[in-house]
């Protein structure tokens, strides 16, 4: 499994892009990695992956020199352990709010692969302000190899939209928070991982970020709009 490659690259320091493909779609995840993408993000929260789109995409992933991540759509311990089953690289788990909860995900991960759960990375999704707030304690626990913070459920929290207008900055406040978080983890001597645009990536880079999900509709917005200009 191509996790553990992923985690010998980040503990060398090594900064990795992680993309969605936004479709449960094994060639285009494939594809994303042939241009030059880390990993694939296959979205289980808010997309329409069935365990047989995860096990097939991770194999095609795989066969590209890729790593396929899935977000469950929640902590439960049976779903991680199914994905993590059909031929997840890693899981992302979201909403992780505490030491407990991130305790329970290595539990699930560990119990899932008792004899190869090191193949598999494990990233933990912190997406409000209590869980930042709690983040010294979570920081604790072994066996978790990203902090990511997301920014999006992050502004929900908030109380702002979970996404800015196209081409627009998250709110000053919202991004402090990622701030302090990535502080955090970094001081904790842990990787930290955030949502990112093509513009904000060399900042969270300089702020010691490692870990990179990015959107790939931008760039197919703007490349449409360039062949639309050109059109006109």
């Amino acid at each position: 499994m191509n996790g553990a490659k992923l985690r010998t690259r980040l503990e060398a320091g090594e900064a990795i892009s992680m993309f969605t493909p936004h479709h449960a779609s094994s060639g285009l995840s494939a594809r994303l990695v042939e241009l030059g993408g880390d990993a694939v993000f296959v979205d289980c929260e808010h997309g329409t992956w069935s365990f047989e789109d995860v096990r097939e995409t991770g194999q095609i992933v795989r066969s590209v020199g890729g790593a396929a991540i899935v977000r469950p759509h929640s902590h439960e311990r049976p779903i991680i352990i199914r994905y993590l089953n059909a031929g997840a690289d890693g899981v992302m788990v979201p909403m992780v709010g505490n030491a407990e909860e991130a305790r329970a995900i290595v539990d699930a991960v560990r119990y899932a692969l008792p004899s190869d759960y090191e193949k598999r990375l494990v990233i933990a999704m912190i997406e409000t302000v209590d869980a930042i707030d709690n983040l010294g304690d979570m920081l604790k626990v072994e066996g978790i190899d990203v902090f990511f913070i997301g920014p999006g459920d992050l502004s929900q929290d908030m109380g702002y939209p979970p996404a800015p207008p196209f081409g627009q900055p998250r709110p000053d406040v919202v991004m402090e928070q990622v701030a302090v978080a990535v502080d955090k983890i970094r001081a904790a001597g842990k990787i930290a991982g955030t949502l990112a645009t093509l513009e904000e990536i060399p900042h969270w880079r300089d702020r010691g970020v490692q870990f990179f999900y990015v959107h790939s509709d931008p760039f197919l917005r703007r490349g449409l709009a360039a062949v639309k200009n050109a059109l006109s």
